[in-house]
């Protein structure tokens, strides 16, 4: 059995909110961390996915004018007809 009178549990309560208080401060702390290594992670990958959307116009750009170049190559060979 405890030999706690109610005095002695009173007097932690000062000691608990305190702990509360710094326990709240930590967590507010660690969870405005948290999100900023997020945000920094989703701007990552934003500027990733706008390279590679670049990247892909590009190469289709590219994949068009070759396929002009074929095309032309061809007409002047004889293989095939203008198209008009």
């Amino acid at each position: 059995m405890n030999d706690y009178t109610a005095k002695d549990l009173s007097d932690n309560e000062p000691e608990d909110n305190e702990n509360n208080d710094n326990d709240k401060r930590a967590f507010d702390e660690m969870n405005s961390q948290i999100q900023l290594v997020l945000q920094d992670m989703k701007d990552k990958f934003q500027i990733m996915s706008d390279q590679i959307l670049s990247r892909i116009d590009d190469m289709g750009a590219r994949i068009d004018d070759l396929e002009k170049n074929i095309s032309d190559l061809m007409i002047h060979a004889g293989l095939e007809t203008p198209d008009k």
